[in-house]
């Protein structure tokens, strides 16, 4: 997204009065926007990964989720207790809230289209698909630990449904759901020609039935459109593929204007000096020091040079996936505790204004720079990208 649409969606009134006003504790069609944003986005993300199924072709997609996200969770989650004062409980939350890297906002640092063999955007782009659904667990464990301070009264619980079932459910729907799909849609096309607003419609239907009966068996639908997404872009030839990702890139851009500009609504200044401390305290360690230092120690071994490791940890851009896991807690009892859900909330809104300034300048520049000096490497060899 260009920065200067980022710089015009975050201007607000210094007196703290603004067109539309969302509170915390009523943040139900904030929170259904920002849903929605996120499955389109997960979905338009499984559309672009364009690798073969196997562990070797993922290698930087499982070192930025098996190591970095939990290295951004738990630093975020010290930080926020031994800096900031939040008890454990809070500071686990906050630090899941903040781990989603957002595949909406990073759009111009990700993979362009399926034939995109660039394994920094790849890494980036499948990041941005997997981390807004794998980081729930931490947020439900944070929510039952505020909720309740014995361990031993929900953890087997969490590990077994929020952690094990809940990722595997994902995993199984977004498969059984897409393959009906396109099978449904194979067969149609008997009776039909294709044409671009037809498969508009059937991008939509794939994205809602399948994050709707993912969320009925209790899977984690932001998981399963992810896959969803894979499945389609495995399924499809390359035209029926585009089309579908034309189409969800459209929606994406359309949704994250208004997302941003919500966020905007929510800025105020009494707030923000309150709290202004405590939020660039903790975004200035994640975006300079927490995901730099954990990119670079999750790909030791990983034979990638130099400033692509430390472009990885640079492009973790926060935004729609944060917002959507800040209204999620809220709905889920985080407002019972309203000095720590206040803090959280705008420790949250400030890194994610923060990430989107501070990416929003960088992007373009850093990325081309990557381009020009890998160019030669990547038509050569694409592992090397």
């Amino acid at each position: 997204m260009p920065k200067s649409t980022w710089s015009l969606a975050l201007v607000w009134d210094p007196l703290g009065f603004v067109f539309v006003q969302f509170r915390p504790d009523a943040e139900f069609c904030s929170c259904r926007l920002t849903e929605f944003v996120v499955i389109v986005s997960v979905f338009g993300c499984g559309l672009k990964v364009n690798r073969p199924l196997q562990l070797w072709a993922w290698n930087s997609t499982v070192r930025l989720i098996g190591f970095l996200m939990p290295i951004s969770i738990f630093a975020v989650a010290a930080v926020g207790h031994w800096l900031v004062g939040l008890n454990w409980a809070a500071a686990i939350l906050l630090g899941a809230i903040l781990a989603p890297t957002d595949p909406v906002l990073a759009s111009e640092v990700q993979v362009s289209d399926g034939d995109e063999k660039n394994e920094l955007r790849f890494g980036l782009t499948s990041e941005g698909g997997l981390n807004d659904a794998l980081a729930f667990p931490f947020v439900y464990f944070g929510l039952h630990w505020l909720e309740d301070k014995n361990w031993q009264s929900w953890f087997v619980k969490w590990a077994a449904i929020d952690l094990l079932w809940a990722i595997v459910a994902g995993v199984i729907m977004g498969v059984v759901v897409a393959k009906a799909v396109v099978r449904l849609d194979g067969y149609l096309q008997k009776f039909r020609p294709v044409d671009e607003m037809r498969e508009d419609f059937v991008a939509l239907s794939t994205i809602l039935l399948t994050y709707s009966l993912t969320e009925i068996v209790n899977g984690y639908g932001f998981l399963a459109v992810f896959v969803a997404g894979l499945v389609v872009q495995h399924s499809y030839y390359r035209e029926k593929q585009l089309s579908q990702l034309q189409f969800t890139d459209q929606i994406e851009k359309l949704l994250e204007i208004g997302t941003i500009l919500v966020l905007g609504t929510l800025l105020q200044v009494g707030p923000i000096l309150r709290f202004g401390g405590a939020g660039l305290l903790v975004a200035g360690l994640l975006l300079f020091v927490i995901r730099p230092v954990g990119a670079w120690v999750s790909t030791i071994g990983s034979h990638f040079p130099a400033p692509k490791r430390w472009l990885f940890g640079w492009f973790g851009v926060r935004g729609v996936g944060s917002l959507y896991y800040l209204f999620y807690a809220f709905g889920e009892g985080l407002q019972k505790t309203p000095e720590v859900s206040e803090q959280i909330a705008w420790i949250t809104y400030l890194t994610i204004v923060a990430s989107i300034i501070l990416h929003g300048a960088s992007a373009t520049p850093l990325i081309n720079w990557y381009e020009r000096k890998f160019r030669t490497k990547n038509l050569g060899d694409p592992s090397s990208a």
